[in-house]
């Protein structure tokens, strides 16, 4: 029996959309919570081009709760770790996720883990737990060490390369072996260019706000539809090949052709192409983002690259990294430059809500059917939270530094019920790419870079990551060791 899906969007017509929001706005049973209400096209654009500062702003003129008309809409912002807490965990049953203002992503994405609400959530997050067990992770290191071995080794000394787009490549093919068992080599793999349609699909974001409202011919919104047709392509055609042959692996798409819930229901081919689709896409931009970023950070902070690197030598044998020490925090060096990383830069950077009933928080009212968004990012760069947040300071998550963080304060991951189901295996591949990063070469930023950040709907370097590939280098701990020999 399949699992019954969930309910279709009231409507997904741009202008319809539009007009049911300003009345759901003007039909408002209490008040907003104060801010910046009245229409400003260049408050609108300067959130596209640098929500973190407008968000940090608004919060030193107005507290934790606020206001912002964006484009044609009131969106509420709450921010900290009460209002973290608050709408991902104490009252996430009032809040929705599919008609909050990433649901254009359901035109790519289609009714995946990220995308639906309630029930369908519950059961549908149930029947993928076991795809995620921790002897299921464990086992892909081999996948992710093979491919990042491979990756290395064509890397030419002192050549440039851009790190964002080859960790890109990197991850669509470790997602290629991990969700299907598919060499990313074979004709099948390679008639997909996944890498490139995410970044045509994902780019729909990175488009000015009166364009996504368009629909039509040469749009942004018929970019996205035109790259989610070519990657069901694929994604189809091998749930068709392992339906009708009935072959399985240890890959995540045979284990949900075969996955059930509680009641016996499993997944349609359209529930598992979305799942799927929903996977691709969690499962390669965040690790993507997050690597580029660590990398950044280090190439600017060296004293913490050395740390890394002795710790490697210390604790890491010629053969590379086992599982378990990937796994359970051994290193803690490279735990804490994670963790970091995520507070700095959490690719998914906003949590987009709808609320189901008016409510109260921090002394002020939020209406029903309001849009309301909490963001990691720019909670993690509280100063009252994270002292000089700017400051890349791994020490923050030392194991008493961080017991002393408030609930709700780090949510890279988002919380609850609604906490990615997929993070236990992006940092395992972050730490594992990272590890044979560091145990191979070296990388450096040019003088003259500077990092700009886009939103779409994830985090990553607006203009890619170029860095210069160095030899190896040895740590001091290492070089003692050599001495005394």
């Amino acid at each position: 029996m399949a699992l019954v899906g969930p309910p279709s969007l009231v409507d997904s017509k741009p202008l319809a959309v539009l007009l049911s929001d300003l009345r759901d706005e003007r039909s408002a049973s209490v008040a907003f919570p104060p801010g910046e209400t009245r229409f400003s096209m260049a408050r609108t654009r300067r959130f596209a081009d640098d929500p973190l500062s407008v968000l940090l702003e608004s919060y030193e003129r107005f507290g934790p709760v606020f206001t912002l008309r964006l484009l044609h809409g009131n969106v509420v912002f709450m921010l900290g770790p009460a209002a973290n807490h608050y709408i991902t965990v104490s009252h996430a049953s009032n809040f929705t996720w599919r008609d909050s203002h990433f649901r254009d992503l359901i035109g790519l994405m289609g009714d995946g883990l990220l995308t639906i609400d309630g029930e369908f959530h519950r059961r549908s997050r149930q029947i993928m737990l076991p795809a995620f067990h921790r002897e299921h992770i464990a086992a892909s290191v081999g996948v992710i060490v093979a491919e990042t071995t491979r990756a290395l080794e064509q890397l030419a000394p002192e050549a440039t390369i851009d790190l964002y787009a080859w960790t890109r490549r990197l991850a669509l093919r470790v997602a290629m072996r991990a969700l299907f068992g598919l060499d990313a080599d074979s004709e099948r793999a390679r008639a997909i260019d996944a890498a490139t349609l995410f970044e045509q699909a994902l780019s729909f974001y990175s488009a000015d706000y009166l364009l996504r409202i368009l629909r039509g011919p040469f749009t942004p919104w018929a970019r996205l539809q035109q790259a989610a047709r070519k990657l069901d392509t694929l994604i189809y055609s091998e749930i068709s090949q392992r339906r009708r042959t009935g072959e399985r692996g240890q890959d995540i798409l045979s284990l949900l052709l075969d996955a059930e819930d509680e009641d016996g229901s499993t997944l349609s081919d359209r529930q598992i192409r979305d799942e799927v689709m929903t996977l691709m896409f969690a499962g390669h931009d965040t690790t993507t983002s997050s690597v580029a970023f660590m990398f950044y950070e280090l190439a600017r902070n060296p004293d913490v690259a050395v740390r890394l690197r002795a710790e490697q030598d210390a604790q890491i044998p010629s053969g590379g990294p086992t599982a378990a020490q990937l796994m359970s925090g051994e290193l803690a060096e490279l735990e804490m430059v994670l963790e970091e990383t995520l507070r700095k830069y959490p690719p998914a950077w906003v949590g987009p809500r709808r609320s189901l009933e008016a409510f109260e928080f921090e002394g002020h009212t939020v209406p029903e059917r309001a849009f309301v968004n909490y963001s990691s990012w720019a909670s993690h760069h509280l100063p009252d939270v994270f002292a000089e947040p700017e400051e890349f300071r791994p020490e923050r998550f030392a194991p008493q530094a961080r017991a002393t963080l408030p609930k709700g304060a780090y949510v890279p991951f988002g919380g609850g019920s609604r906490t990615c189901i997929g993070m236990r295996f992006g940092q395992l591949e972050v730490r594992t790419i990272a590890t044979l990063i560091l145990s191979h070469i070296t990388l450096t930023l040019s003088d003259d870079f500077d990092l700009a950040i886009r939103q779409m709907p994830t985090i990553s370097p607006k203009h890619g990551l170029p860095m210069v590939v160095g030899a190896r280098v040895v740590s001091a701990r290492a070089d003692l060791s050599t001495a005394a020999a």
